[in-house]
């Protein structure tokens, strides 16, 4: 069973065949205007819950521009099996209505995840470490860095290949069969790489996937060996639209979380 299968049966299961209504989708402005705030969109459904996607993968946001409002009153369970079923904006679309289910189920339950302590899932790196880093992040560099650990990052980009000063980027997934700990950003959950990811991190002792878009029941990834998620939490909504929409800084009212297995008793409870 793929991630998205088990997230999505996972879902029906916890709403009981009473999925919220989508009630607007909210995107930044067209075309993307080179921040990282304008690189996601949000799905809101009816009862305010927002879940959020990365748009920037092909041509998601144009395509996903022409289509915000034919999507109001769709059944957001629906809505959601785009993530399994859909391709390009279809699947960015659907692990949107992912996350607003997924923080639906939460708010209903009562759940509020830990803030998080840092920016990198709580990895501490040390020297002797062995860091890989899943998708580069060039502002976290120096955090993974700084104590002296060694970075291998994975990417899909060859202009970026090479070794550089304080790390070294590669396209060989098998590099990361060598790494202590993992840091690897939520779009592999869209692009549908996460699982050859982990196939590739055995050796590794942390995995943390982390970003805005890390948002969905992670019972699935805390199974498959992902020992933190963490993601945006909304807490100013009204707030938090205004400022994606305008394409400005939105961080402000939305608060970090890191999420592990510790401090989460499961999709039943």
């Amino acid at each position: 069973m793929t991630i998205a299968e088990e997230v999505l049966d996972q879902l029906q299961a916890a709403l009981g065949g009473r999925a919220p209504a989508v009630r607007a989708l909210h995107l930044p402005p067209t075309p993307w205007n080179g921040t990282k705030d304008a690189e996601f969109g949000a799905l809101e459904l009816d009862d305010g819950s927002l879940g959020l996607s990365y748009l920037l993968l092909d041509d998601t946001l144009a395509a996903l521009s022409v289509t915000e409002q034919s999507l109001v009153g769709m059944d957001a369970l629906a809505l959601a099996r785009r993530w399994r079923d859909g391709t390009g904006a279809e699947r960015a679309l659907g692990f949107a209505a992912v996350n607003a289910l997924s923080r639906h189920l939460f708010d209903r339950a009562g759940f509020l995840p830990p803030a998080a302590t840092d920016s990198i899932g709580g990895l501490g790196p040390q020297a002797g470490d062995h860091i890989g880093m899943v998708g580069l992040f060039p502002p976290l560099l120096k955090q993974v860095t700084a104590q002296g650990a060694r970075l291998t990052v994975l990417e899909l980009r060859p202009d970026l290949v090479g070794q550089h000063a304080d790390h070294e980027v590669t396209l060989d997934p098998a590099a990361l069969q060598a790494c202590d700990k993992v840091l690897c950003t939520s779009t592999v959950l869209l692009n549908d790489t996460l699982d050859s990811v982990l196939a590739q991190c055995a050796r590794a002792r942390a995995i943390a996937l982390i970003g805005p878009g890390a948002g969905c029941l992670p019972d699935a990834l805390f199974r498959r060996g992902v020992t933190v998620m963490g993601g945006s939490w909304i807490v100013d909504r009204s707030a938090f639209i205004t400022a994606l929409r305008a394409g400005e800084p939105w961080g402000r009212h939305a608060m970090k979380f890191a999420l592990s297995p510790a401090g989460y008793r499961g999709v039943a409870a």
